[in-house]
């Protein structure tokens, strides 16, 4: 019963935080810069305001204080989040308040969420190593060895940029994340990984109470601040429950937005054609006549069928 707080705590947070934010980012100008690139129904959505993930963040060291305090599984869970969560904040703040339409430049951004990774690595794998990777599908484990630290910090480094590539419709982000979120906190129930399961309940139920605000259409946006966060958050859980194998699985629906960004670089450099009309894909549906509402919709039932395939 403790753990399902979690949750609880994380939806209190976020749904209290919402009403005193939002403001909060009006009268500070915070708002969403949308580029000419994207589809033109986007641009109504001009001046929206953005960085809202601290709304979400905030219930994780809330719950985690409150019920787990003492848990350095859960606080390394924790601290890597908000990290990713403080280099996202750095690179809104710069597009919106500096007026820097790119934010932190790419290498500042890679090098910083290196470092991260990084340290996150080291310290699970001195403090508490899992024994093994879970292969998908049941197919066993397979054994640690040299591969641990390759492996978690290109989980880290990609869920984290795959999470922010998907956010681009009204409540897409969040609710598929939230989805995958529910996965974690399953698999740790499972394993008897309390710190784990609470941590994701925290943030599932934070999302979930996030949506209130960010369907749409949205009254604000989570920003780098949150999707970077989601993703470092996402591949943390995976890391310390020894399953950062599945996470293409259970985050099918970033492989394909990410996917599509590859595949469209690639044709359009070495063919001047596009595969699709834009990409991220949300966006090539978008244009393809598809209402934000549909899209959110089928996209959420890939994330939640992703997370079922992962479990199966």
């Amino acid at each position: 019963m403790r753990d399902a707080w979690a949750g609880i705590l994380g939806l209190a947070v976020s749904l209290a935080l919402g009403p005193l934010v939002i403001p909060l980012l009006r009268r500070l100008k915070l708002g969403q810069q949308v580029r000419d690139v994207g589809p033109e129904a986007h641009l109504k959505k001009q001046g929206t305001p953005t960085m809202g993930g601290v709304i979400f963040l905030i219930g994780l060291p809330v719950a985690v204080a409150v019920l787990d305090p003492h848990s350095a599984r859960a606080w390394a869970l924790t601290l890597l989040t908000l990290g990713y969560g403080l280099i996202g904040f750095a690179d809104d703040f710069l597009k919106v308040a500096m007026k820097r339409p790119l934010g932190l430049k790419a290498r500042e951004k890679l090098l910083l969420q290196v470092v991260l990774a990084v340290a996150f690595a080291w310290y699970v794998y001195r403090f508490m190593p899992p024994q093994g990777y879970m292969l998908p599908f049941h197919l066993g484990d397979w054994p640690m060895g040299w591969w641990y630290g390759p492996i978690t910090v290109l989980a880290v480094l990609g869920a984290a940029n795959a999470v922010n590539i998907t956010d681009g419709v009204d409540g897409l982000a969040a609710g598929a994340t939230a989805l995958s979120f529910a996965f974690f906190a399953l698999l740790g129930l499972k394993l008897k990984d309390q710190p784990v399961m609470l941590a994701a309940l925290a943030m599932a139920g934070g999302l979930v109470g996030y949506l209130r605000v960010n369907l749409h259409p949205a009254k604000v946006f989570m920003g780098d601040t949150g999707s970077l966060a989601l993703g470092a958050g996402l591949a943390g859980a995976a890391v310390l429950t020894g399953a950062p194998l599945l996470l293409p699985v259970v985050g099918i629906l970033y492989v394909l937005e990410t996917l599509s960004v590859i595949i469209q670089v690639i044709s359009f450099r070495l063919t001047g054609r596009r595969v699709f009309r834009m990409s991220p894909l949300h966006h090539h549906f978008e244009l393809a006549g598809w209402s934000e509402e549909r899209v959110v919709a089928v996209f959420w039932l890939i994330s939640a069928l992703g997370a079922v395939v992962a479990w199966w």
